[in-house]
């Protein structure tokens, strides 16, 4: 079956936390628009400082890319650590790699500390190149970490194809810092704390109106309005937004994934026994890993929508079964998919439109681990605690991305393209 929302992972989630609209007038030191990674997490460390914080979101927390990503805890972006450096500059650009390689550590203590139930699985992850030149590739990646003191490991085809449990690849790049988890039962994991230290969070509540008042802002919704000190923008892609200045700068890059149901004990044994995730150096890549019952979950570029889902889930299909041989003919039971953020440049933008007013967005597809870092830093800002140029990132003017609907169809389309002639090699 195919979903317009979380798939399996709404399945195999802990319940949502009881978020009612909001009804009536509140007042709070800050108001955050948005309840995925970012916004989440700058609710719960507002409200351990004992900051009083209302969240309010136009569904649920996790409704959006929080709850349908593929749960890869990563270091660092898509970029070359160096190309990273390069385009954020001799000032920004190691003060944010240092802050995104130290990222996944980041999202396992918040795990740890809050003891959030979300199949966390601090195993690493594993870049893997099928052929010469995702091994160029990783070798530069490995080298560029290395120099800069992460202890990342390039493995050769035979320790590849122990750890992945595939003949599929030539090369692999392990990076002992990352892992995986259940997306969404992280994102209700940190509203559910939040809320426990005293955080507000109010779903099903959309922003109609945002406006500037002697005070600070007034966020209106159709059945209340929120006065706040200073406000956070964490809506990210989120259609209907106060303030859409964060979408428009973002081309959308659709991604799905289809998993099986719980695969027999001697399959599973077979299929990345160390726990990791994994993709592959491709540009439209393949992720693959299991969950915490043994479902195969495979992933790629793309949409599932009308015209689209029968041939991403024939190519998934093709794809399993040439990475692991034994999966041919196992159903794909389930389907789902969401939209990444991309920038120009690759890089996460941070704004500050007017006083008190904050964003960070464009992730480029590393949700989990910026977003909960990037959370806290926005509620340090708000706190006071550190000052704008403190931040690992450059406040910009929003900029508009160029034929931003034409690149995205163009991405869905091509996606749907490849995979219809496809499989990688699949044969």
């Amino acid at each position: 079956m195919t979903s317009d929302g979380p798939g399996l992972w709404g399945m195999t989630a802990p319940p949502a936390p009881d978020c009612p609209p909001l009804a009536g007038a509140l007042r709070a030191d800050v108001a955050v628009i948005g309840a995925g990674y970012t916004g989440l997490s700058a609710a719960l460390h507002l409200a351990r400082a004992g900051a009083d914080v209302v969240v309010l979101d136009a569904l649920a927390p996790g409704a959006g890319g929080a709850g349908r990503n593929v749960g890869l805890v990563n270091a660092g972006l898509w970029l070359m650590p160096q190309d990273l450096i390069a385009r954020a500059g001799p000032e920004h650009g190691p003060r944010l790699l240092d802050c995104l390689g130290r990222a996944p550590a980041e999202v396992w203590q918040v795990i740890a500390e809050e003891a959030i139930a979300c199949e966390a699985i601090p195993n690493g992850t594993l870049h893997c190149a099928p052929d010469a030149a995702g091994v160029a590739a990783l070798t530069a990646r490995a080298a560029q970490w290395q120099a800069l003191g992460a202890d990342l490991r390039l493995l050769d085809r035979d320790e590849t194809s122990a750890r992945t449990g595939s003949l599929g690849f030539q090369a692999a790049l392990f990076d002992p810092r990352a892992g995986t988890i259940q997306p969404l039962a992280y994102a209700r994991g940190l509203a559910r704390t939040a809320m426990a230290k005293g955080a507000r969070i109010c779903g099903h509540s959309p922003v109609s109106g945002l406006r500037e008042t002697a005070q600070g802002w007034q966020l209106a919704t159709p059945q209340g309005q929120v006065d706040a000190a200073q406000v956070i923008l964490a809506t990210d892609l989120f259609p209907g937004a106060p303030r859409p200045e964060c979408a428009q700068e973002q081309v959308i890059l659709p991604y799905f994934n289809f998993a099986t149901d719980p695969l027999p004990p001697e399959l599973r044994a077979a299929i990345l026994p160390g726990g990791e995730g994994a993709w592959d150096t491709r540009k439209v890549l393949t992720s693959f890993r299991l969950d915490a019952a043994g479902r195969f979950i495979i992933g790629s570029v793309g949409q599932l929508g009308a015209l689209d889902t029968a041939v991403h889930h024939a190519w998934a299909a093709r794809q399993m079964a040439r990475l692991y041989p034994a999966l041919r003919g196992v159903a794909l039971q389930w389907g789902w998919w969401g939209r990444i953020g991309t920038t120009s440049d690759a890089l996460p933008r941070l704004h500050q439109p007017a006083p008190g007013l904050w964003s960070v967005s464009g992730y480029n597809g590393r949700g989990i681990a910026p977003g909960t870092v990037f959370g806290r830093l926005l509620a340090e800002l708000c706190l006071g605690r550190i000052s704008a140029d403190q931040m690992p990132l450059p406040l910009t003017p929003s900029s508009p991305a160029q034929l931003r609907s034409l690149r995205g169809l163009a991405l869905r389309a091509g996606a749907a393209a490849l995979h219809l002639v496809s499989g990688h090699g699949a044969r």
